[in-house]
C-alpha cells in the first residue's frame, strides 16, 4: 500500500502525535509512506495533483522520535510525487492552526485531495464531509440531546443573556479555534471580566457559547471511532481521559493546553452517544474521529487530526495504530475488488 500523509507542516510534527504512530506502524507493516505538508501542493497541465514530498528510508523502527528524525534528515527519500499514484491519502492537517498567520492553507489540502480521489485514491476523512466540518458550528448537525446548550453570534447583549439564562456560568470558544485557544470559562463572580473575555474570542472570529457542565472540572474522555463505531481490541477502547493538575485553575482538557492524560473507563453513556452520532458520520464519510465527552455531552467532535492515540495504546496495552493500518488495508482491497466503482464516501466507512 503506498500511503500519503498530509500535515501542517513536517517541521511541526511532534513524536507523541497520533500522526507519527500511524505513520510508523504503516512503514513497520512494509508500506511506503508519504509525508506532505499543505504548502507542497501543485496541479499541472497534466491535469494530475502532485506534492513535495518525504519518506523515510525501509527498515523497522522502533521509535517515533528516531522515525521523525530520519523523516527530517538528508538520508529520506524526497521528491515530487504524483498524488493519484497513491492507494490512500490521510488529511491529518488542521486546519484551525492555520486560520490567522496561512488562511490560504485551510482548504489546501481538501482541494488537492478532491482532485487525486476523482483517479481513484483513497482520501480519509472524505474531503466533501470534512468541508462542512472547518468549525465548531459542524456540532450543531447532530442530535440536540448529545451536546450542551449553545449560542453562536457577534452580539454582545445576545451572550451575556445566554450567560445570564444559564446562571451567571458559560463557556466562551472561537468558531475556528483549537487547542484550548482563547477558551475562556466565566463565572458569576467573574461577571466584571466578560467584556474583556469577547472581545478577546470575537476579535479573531464568531463566539460560540456553551452551556458550561460541571463535570468539565474533572476533564473529559476523547473516545476514538473509526468506521462510525468506537475502537476497541477485546473491550479495551482506544480512549484517555484529560485533566488539569489540581489547583490549576485552567478548565481546558487539551492537551496542548498542558492537561494531563489518565486511563478512561468507557460507560454505557458514552457508547450510547457515539451510536447516537454514528449515522451523521458514516454520512459524512468520516473514518477516523475523536470524539469528547463531558457529562454525556459532546464537548467537540475532532474530525480534522484527533490526537492522544498513543496514551490510550499506553493504558491499554492494545496498538490500536496498527489496527488502523490494517483497517486501511482492507479498504484498499475492497476498492480494487470493486473495481473502484464504490465512492470515497462510501469506502472511507466501509
Amino acid at each position: 500500500m503506498k500511503l500519503g500523509i498530509v500535515v501542517n507542516s513536517i517541521e511541526t510534527e511532534m513524536d507523541d502525535y497520533t500522526t507519527t504512530h500511524l505513520a510508523m506502524a504503516a512503514t513497520n507493516l512494509g508500506h511506503d509512506v508519504w509525508y506532505m505538508g499543505v504548502a507542497d501542493f501543485s496541479c499541472g497541465p497534466d491535469e494530475n495533483s502532485h506534492a513535495l514530498a518525504r519518506s523515510v528510508p525501509h527498515r523497522r523502527y522502533r521509535s517515533t522520535r528516531v522515525y521523525l528524525k530520519q523523516l527530517r534528515s538528508s538520508g529520506a527519500r524526497a521528491g515530487r510525487i504524483t498524488l493519484e499514484e497513491l492507494d490512500v491519502l490521510l488529511l491529518r492537517n488542521d486546519p484551525a492552526e492555520d486560520v490567522i498567520k496561512r488562511p490560504w492553507a485551510r482548504l489546501a489540502g481538501i482541494n488537492f485531495s478532491r482532485l487525486a480521489m476523482r483517479h481513484g485514491v483513497i482520501v480519509l476523512n472524505d474531503p466533501d464531509g470534512l468541508a462542512q466540518a472547518m468549525n465548531k458550528m459542524y456540532l450543531q448537525y447532530f442530535p440536540e440531546q448529545t451536546r450542551p446548550a449553545t449560542l453562536i453570534t457577534r452580539d454582545r447583549k445576545e451572550i451575556k443573556a445566554f450567560i445570564r439564562e444559564q446562571g451567571g456560568y458559560g463557556v466562551l470558544k472561537p468558531l475556528s479555534g483549537s487547542g484550548g485557544h482563547n477558551v475562556f470559562l466565566v463565572r458569576p463572580d467573574e461577571q466584571a471580566n466578560i467584556n474583556q473575555m469577547i472581545e478577546a474570542v470575537s476579535a479573531e472570529d464568531y463566539v460560540v457559547v456553551q452551556e458550561y457542565l460541571p463535570e468539565a472540572a474533572k476533564g473529559d474522555t476523547r473516545l476514538f471511532l473509526v468506521n462510525g463505531e468506537p475502537l476497541q481490541h477485546q473491550g479495551k477502547y482506544a480512549a484517555l481521559h484529560r485533566a488539569r493538575l489540581p489547583g490549576d485553575g485552567d478548565m481546558r482538557s487539551n492537551m496542548t493546553a498542558g492537561a494531563v492524560s489518565h486511563p478512561a473507563s468507557v460507560d454505557d453513556s458514552m457508547l450510547q452517544l457515539a451510536e447516537m452520532v454514528r449515522p451523521k458520520l458514516i454520512q459524512d464519510g468520516m473514518f477516523l474521529v475523536g470524539l469528547d465527552i463531558v457529562g454525556g455531552k459532546l464537548m467537540e467532535i475532532n474530525v480534522f487530526s484527533p490526537g492522544g492515540l498513543y496514551s490510550a495504546e499506553c493504558f491499554t496495552g492494545v496498538h490500536f495504530s496498527r489496527q488502523i493500518i490494517h483497517v486501511l488495508e482492507g479498504k484498499v482491497e475492497q476498492m480494487h475488488r470493486y473495481c473502484h466503482r464504490l465512492s470515497n464516501r462510501e469506502i472511507a466507512v466501509l
